[in-house]
């Protein structure tokens, strides 16, 4: 009784903790608008914000972040969170929040791409089915009686497409970086994301038309939402990895799914968005896809019979970030 009491909870709390993760990250495109509405522009809200998540980290974790020898994954890794930042900020800021994030998580798709040429994993008839069927979504929320094509209709939802292969990219390379670096501990990996997309988003605000600074009286405003965004981004990362070290990966992709009830949800409460039916088809595609992807992972990662390795060690090296 008391045994399984405590496998109850050790396992409820990292499941908790990944639900949590995902219901804010489906909640925080609706104070990146108020920091539009304010007069910050997409790319100064991806600058900031995670700027202000990277010192939050440092200051908080500097004796836990060991130091890691120089290799071409940091750099990579810091871009791949760059693009993965600013597109999904500027797009949820800019587009219709669910389309945007249907696109985002277009991660099936590519990974499957990415891994075959990153990580050399050989492309097999699973991955390319759940790839075709991802893509088959996007393509019928996309479609366009006019011009007759299934293409993003706006820089946003572009933003968004983009901000999903960035954040398939970064999944890959922290795989990567898991047999390459091993003792690359999650806050410097955290770090490293949250630095790199502060770097690439302050560089990308040069290329952005900068719209009326905020009004004095607005101005306080605008730096306690954006130190409350950095504390929340922050903590919320640290939260999410905590439930990803202890659940199995294909059970954590699951879980992360909630996102999107959240973002459903909340697009319809507070900005009055409906999706359509051709929304609603191609987005259970996608989410249908992302949860196979998951189940398919399980298998790889089941061992041998007659072994006794750790079941949940090589999913929980998937595990996304």
């Amino acid at each position: 009784m008391n045994s399984g009491l405590r496998n109850s909870w050790s396992t409820g709390w990292p499941t908790l903790a990944i639900m949590l993760g995902a219901s804010v990250w489906g909640l925080i495109w609706y104070p990146l608008r108020m920091l539009a509405a304010l007069g910050v522009s997409g790319t100064a809200a991806s600058a900031l914000t995670s700027g202000a998540g990277c010192l939050f980290v440092l200051l908080l974790r500097r004796r836990a972040i060991a130091t890691v020898r120089w290799h071409w994954l940091l750099p990579a890794l810091a871009l791949a969170a760059g693009v993965t930042n600013l597109g999904f900020v500027w797009g949820s800021i800019h587009g219709e929040v669910m389309r945007v994030l249907l696109l985002f998580y277009l991660t099936p798709a590519w990974t499957a791409l990415f891994a075959h040429f990153i990580l050399h994993e050989r492309l097999t008839w699973s991955g390319a089915a759940l790839a075709a069927l991802s893509l088959a979504g996007a393509m019928m929320m996309l479609w366009s009686p006019q011009p007759g094509i299934p293409m993003p209709g706006n820089l946003a939802e572009w933003a968004g497409l983009a901000g999903g292969m960035g954040f398939a990219m970064s999944n890959v390379l922290i795989l990567k970086a898991s047999r390459v670096l091993p003792d690359m501990k999650p806050e410097m990996r955290t770090a490293t994301i949250f630095g790199g997309a502060a770097i690439f988003s302050s560089f990308a605000s040069f290329f952005e038309a900068m719209p009326a600074p905020p009004a004095a009286s607005h101005l306080a405003t605008a730096a306690l939402l954006v130190l409350g965004l950095g504390f929340v981004l922050g903590s919320n990362n640290m939260l999410v990895q905590y439930g990803l070290a202890r659940v199995p990966a294909n059970r954590a992709s699951i879980i992360m799914l909630f996102e999107i009830v959240i973002t459903a949800l909340s697009a319809w409460l507070f900005a009055g968005e409906t999706p359509g039916p051709r929304e609603w088809a191609g987005g259970a595609c996608i989410v249908l896809a992302s949860a196979l992807s998951s189940w398919v992972h399980r298998t790889k990662a089941k061992p041998p019979a007659g072994t006794h390795s750790d079941p949940d060690r090589k999913d929980r090296e998937r595990a996304m970030v």
